[in-house]
């Protein structure tokens, strides 16, 4: 699916979160966006899910609106991970993927679910509460619901946080495969720049609720004249607002 963002505006009052971004997602491809904290990215990701209404601008997915009257249609082809949204803490791992797999309207719910037990090799905690597990588990178990529906449209916020390195390099092998396999199209939020690099075709530089720049990982390093992404990050990072204006 292809995700176009038309000038997105979002107000809290008195402070602008999103100040006018613009930009797409071509189908299949895999966008990063990158910003330090507090840019804006949580933000814009909600609005693309429909969880947070935009002060204005307009979010596309395949050309229609996301919209109240589409809404519920759009978001049964997109689903979400991320470390910091807890699924229910007393259910067990199966009982939390069961009730996903139902909420998304999945048929044959136990085969799907069982696919993703297997794939993500889920089955040794399988009937432990979530809120019992480690984060590498939790973060396991929450790829596996996000992709419960076969989405079309992934937003991933951070996939691999706070994971030791080990489990880190199975989840981004994971995503690796299935976009390989699969018709896929990817937003991913993350601070960990070798994972950019990695997973991303293009990726977004956000600043204070603005893009200050975009491209691909090569064309930005080459740009600001750094050796690697992280030192790009952290020249764009502590700029000047304005300075790429």
């Amino acid at each position: 699916m292809k995700l176009e963002v038309k000038n997105l505006i979002k107000k809290f009052d008195s402070v602008t979160a999103v100040n006018n971004i613009s930009f797409n997602i071509e189908k299949n491809k895999t966008l990063g966006l990158l910003g330090p904290n507090g840019c804006g990215k949580t933000t814009s990701i909600g609005m693309m899910l429909g969880l947070i209404t935009p002060t204005s601008g307009k979010v596309f997915i395949n050309e229609i609106a996301l919209e109240p009257k589409n809404r519920i249609k759009l978001l049964s082809f997109m689903n979400f991970a991320s470390p910091y949204i807890e699924l229910p803490k007393k259910l067990t791992v199966f009982q939390n993927l069961e009730v996903y797999a139902r909420l998304y309207g999945v048929k044959n719910i136990h085969e799907r679910v069982g696919e993703m037990i297997e794939d993500l090799n889920l089955q040794s905690f399988l009937n432990k509460k979530t809120g019992e597990l480690s984060s590498g588990q939790k973060n396991r178990v929450s790829l596996a619901k996000s992709l419960i529906n076969k989405p079309k449209l992934l937003f991933l916020d951070e996939p691999t946080a706070s994971l030791d390195p080990d489990v880190g390099d199975f989840v981004r092998e994971y995503i690796e495969n299935y976009k390989k396999n699969n018709e896929l199209t990817i937003m991913l939020a993350s601070h960990n720049m070798r994972e950019v690099e990695r997973l991303c075709d293009e990726i977004i530089m956000m600043k204070q609720g603005q893009i200050v720049d975009y491209g691909t990982c090569d064309e930005l390093i080459k740009k600001h004249g750094r050796e690697n992404l992280e030192d790009t990050f952290l020249k764009i990072a502590r700029s000047k607002k304005n300075e790429f204006e």
